[in-house]
């Protein structure tokens, strides 16, 4: 039987240039869509799918993340004195159980593998989660309780794809597809980080959500530079799969690059429509400003 997975790891230490100058200031994982910080529709995917430990790898001017996942004793003491009780509960529902969030810091930016291997101490010896900050999924069973399914049948190590026009397969992470195993899942043959053109084993690309067994921390200590100079989190990845199975399972729903400007427009966009207090006001606006 598996292991049960309890912790999640989610690298934000990440400088979020594509954003300047918002984010000189600012983390990007803390830019909001629609009244909700990005990072927070990450926590709350994996607090949905039963993550009970939530595992921040920060870097420099991130402080305001752990603040954001603190009680903020001056706002909430000026809400009660106000009885905005509807703003109170507000606040207490994204509010993690004490003792539920760590924070370590990745101090340098050497890769996504890196910033695992950072946490490798709070993780322990057991399976993990890693969700990428930059990737907001959208969908009626959030893209981790969906991998968490497939986990229980499959045990192992499980890794989100979605599917690219063949086209532009260069541009992603890619898997090789194997044997299915019931609906949802495929074992994973190969993996490749933006093969040649034409050279792709298929178009299903790696979509920034994780299973992991701990024996990848083995490999991340090698800290062996990969792509772009930096410590690749798929080539230790594909160093544990001459030992452990691979599995994917292709994602049901929508994802939002928000670490991109037209992904992060999208998905205040699709976010936005969603809210019934605010669809029918937000699709009026929208009809306007497209003339």
């Amino acid at each position: 039987m598996s292991k049960p997975i309890r912790k999640a790891v989610f690298p934000v230490a990440g400088l979020g240039t594509r954003f300047l100058p918002a984010t000189k200031a600012v983390p990007k994982e803390m830019l909001t869509v629609v009244d909700r910080p990005v990072i927070q529709y990450i926590v709350d995917e994996a607090s949905a799918a039963g993550i009970e430990h939530f595992i921040f790898v920060t870097g420099r001017n991130k402080a305001v993340i752990e603040d954001h996942f603190d009680i903020a004793y001056e706002l909430e003491a000026t809400l009660k004195s106000r009885n905005k009780t509807a703003e109170l509960e507000l606040l207490s529902r994204y509010q993690p159980p004490a003792g539920q969030t760590s924070f370590t810091r990745q101090q340098l930016p050497l890769g996504l593998g890196h910033a695992v291997w950072c946490a490798r101490d709070i993780v322990g010896n057991e399976p993990f989660a890693v969700l990428l900050p930059d990737m907001i999924m959208k969908a009626e069973t959030g893209c981790l309780a969906q991998m968490m399914q497939v986990y229980a049948e499959t045990g192992g190590n499980v890794i989100a794809v979605e599917e690219c026009d063949p086209a532009l397969a260069h541009q992603y992470g890619i898997v090789g597809v194997g044997e299915t195993r019931g609906a949802d899942a495929f074992a994973i043959t190969s993996m490749v980080e933006k093969p040649p053109k034409g050279t792709a084993p298929s178009n299903r690309f790696i979509s920034g959500r994780y299973i992991l067994q701990p024996e990848i921390f083995d490999h991340l200590s090698r800290h062996e530079k990969g792509a772009g100079g930096e410590i690749q989190l798929t080539d230790a990845m594909i160093r544990l799969m001459a030992d452990q199975p691979f599995w994917g399972t292709r994602f049901k729903g929508e994802t939002y690059d928000c670490g991109s400007k037209i992904g992060f427009l999208a998905a205040n966009v699709a976010f936005g429509l969603d809210r019934p207090e605010l669809n029918a006001d937000f699709r009026k606006e929208i009809a306007r400003l497209l003339g």
